[in-house]
This record gives C-alpha cells, structure tokens and sequence, in this order.
C-alpha cells in the first residue's frame, strides 16, 4: 500500500522516450470493446462520446477499441473500422474533440484472424495455419498464403496511414489476446515451415514486417506500440518467448509496449526471478526498454502506484474506465479505492455508455444490476 508518505507518481506527467511528446499523467485508457458502432464501419456518435467523457475524465492517453484493418479483419458486430476513407470525417471528429481536452488518443489496429466469424465477414477465418475455428462454417480456419499475408501488411499500413491523416497521435499494433498477429506468434497456432513460422523469428516476421511497413509511412513524430499478452498458454504464447520477442522489438525505434497482463499482481517463479510480476521479470531483464505500459486489474490509486513501482512508465486501465470516466482525476488521493461492481443502469448511463454498451457489459458476470 502506498503510505501517507510515499509520492504517488501516477499524476505526473511522462515524456515519451524517442518523439519527446509529452503526456499529462500516467493513466492510459485501454481499449476495450463496445460494439456501439455502425455496420458500414464508420465510428458512432455514441462511441466518440464514450471516449471522450474519458478524455474530459483526465486519461492521458486514450486508446480507441480495437478496429479492424479490413473487412475480412472484423471480429464482432459495432466494431468500427479504419479500411476506408468513408470512415475518416467521424474519426477526425473524434480526434479532435478528444485531443481539445489535453489526451492524446490513439487507435488500436487489429484483425481478428480465426476469431473473425464468417457469417460476419463472408469469408473462411485465415490464421497462421489451418486450425481448428468456430467462427468458420467448416470449422477450420484458412492459412494463409503468402499473397493474404502481403495484404495483411498493407492493410495495417493503410489504416496507419489514415490514423495519421485523421488526426490520431499514434497506433497500437494488437498483438495480444490471441488475434492475428498472436495467433502467429503461437507455437500452438503457427505451424508453419517457411520464412512466417518455425522459431520465434520466423513467427514474429509478421509483427515485424507490419511494424517497419508502418514506420516508413508515417511522419516520424507519429508513435507506435505493440500490445503483447506475455502468457496465453492456448496458443503456444510463453513468457520465455515474450522476453524473446521483446528483445528483437527493442532493436526498432519502437515508442511502447503495452503488456497486457490481465492481473498485474500475479507472481511467478521464472529462471533466476522468485516471486515477481510479469513486468518487474521484463523490466528487470533488459536495459533501454521503449515505455512500458502495464494493464490488468488496477482499480486504486494504491494499485496504479504499485504497478508504476514495480516498473512500467504508464498504467493502462479498462475495466475501472467504464463506470469512473473521472478516475485520473481522483488517484492523486492515495486512499482513493472507488465501488467495484456491480452497477445500475442509471450510473453506467451517467458515464455515457449507450444501451447497447450495457447490454454487451452484462456478458461480464455481476457488473451490470437492473
């Protein structure tokens, strides 16, 4: 716990490494699904006003949902998309109403893989090979070949790009929660034997590729991160290979990596390491990291400063951000420790999450009470 008279730091402003763009505190929103947008892709109003309730809430940097790259990229219905340019007057919307409030807001780029349902997309589910898919009609994925690859690196590169002429301050290549670019990164997934799989070199090209394709297309003031889950056991994803991974990332002008640890207080026993946090294992195991954001389970001002002490730059939130929109504003009180759930429809209204939003809350057990 942080005492009555340790410094919480998570108010304090933070100095991205290579670009020098300053931030006006540590808290990072995370992106999290909402569903609250059109079918054609183009971002709603409700969802512009979700984020930006955060953006007047305080958040440093606001991380829009996840948003698909392509169409065949599309993983659920309301997700909004960044593969064409009818999409660019509502994001430009968005970026500047969020960015008026001093946040900096970024957008999440992914596609799904074999997590994109097909009688959502039309199409078989491609991954890093053929496997075992529900989304799929013939309950298999498609690999991919080389030429679906080639457009998958141009997707990314073209939703970028029109990030940047849309107003966004960066992107973050998702490349966690068992998406496209995890499922290539999977042991378990990624069966492949040629220059796309084998080791971790071979698994990781496609991240790479994606990430050097973005860099030589964007200004050089324009950031990019990867979110990376450092453990998803049922893809072939270890902490071994993470630090692996992050040790070829390093060698790139990379601005952040996002760790999504979904409880970042969990302690494991790896090689020398006893008792320790995924971060404090990456932080402690390399020298010259790019900014470290660290998320999962941080709901106090005493779990924000423990995560920053155990070594990330910026604490990314999800979960609190939903029903706390203000919540950047209240953890300089280091006895802040806001209600968890569950909570009424009326105070989940309040924090601007359209019925939609709350429907789709009531898949988490016990967060939503009618």
């Amino acid at each position: 716990m942080v005492s009555s008279n340790q410094k919480n730091t998570a108010s304090l402003p933070y100095i991205f490494k290579r670009t020098k763009i300053k931030i006006k505190n540590r808290t990072v929103l995370a992106a999290m699904t909402n569903k609250q947008s059109h079918s054609n892709g183009i971002i709603s109003n409700e969802e512009i006003n979700w984020l930006n309730e955060r953006s007047k809430g305080g958040f440093g940097i606001i991380t829009t949902a996840a948003t698909n790259v392509s169409t065949e990229g599309q993983a659920w219905e309301g997700e909004f998309g960044i593969y064409d340019d009818i999409h660019l007057p509502n994001l430009t919307k968005l970026t500047s109403t969020v960015k008026s409030n001093g946040s900096l807001i970024f957008a999440q780029l992914f596609h799904g893989g074999l997590r994109c349902p097909q009688k959502l997309t039309n199409v078989i589910p491609i991954s890093a090979s053929k496997t075992k898919c529900q989304e799929s009609k013939s309950g298999f994925s498609r690999q991919a070949d080389i030429n679906d690859i080639k457009k998958i690196i141009n997707d990314f590169t073209s939703a970028a790009v029109r990030c940047v002429d849309a107003g966004f301050d960066g992107i973050e290549l998702h490349g966690a929660h068992g998406y496209l670019i995890s499922q290539f990164l999977g042991t378990k997934t990624n069966q492949r034997n040629d220059e796309w799989g084998g080791d971790l070199h071979g698994r990781s090209k496609l991240l790479v590729e994606i990430y050097k394709s973005i860099k030589n297309s964007v200004p050089d003031s324009f950031i990019i991160g990867i979110r990376i889950s450092p453990i998803i056991e049922s893809i072939g994803i270890n902490l071994q290979d993470t630090i692996s991974l992050i040790k070829i990332l390093k060698t790139f002008d990379l601005d952040y990596i996002h760790l999504s640890c979904w409880d970042s207080f969990l302690k494991y026993d790896y090689k020398n390491f006893s008792k320790k946090t995924i971060t404090e294992i990456i932080r402690e195991s390399f020298d010259n990291l790019p900014t470290i954001i660290s998320t999962g389970s941080i709901w106090s001002s005493d779990n924000a400063q423990n995560v920053l002490n155990q070594g990330a730059d910026l604490i990314g939130v999800a979960r609190v951000g939903i029903p706390y929109p203000y919540w950047p504003k209240n953890i300089s009180d280091i006895n802040y420790n806001p209600k968890k759930p569950p909570f009424s429809i009326e105070t989940l209204k309040k924090a601007k999450l359209s019925k939609v939003f709350i429907d789709y809350m009531r898949n988490w057990k016990d967060f939503v009470i009618d």
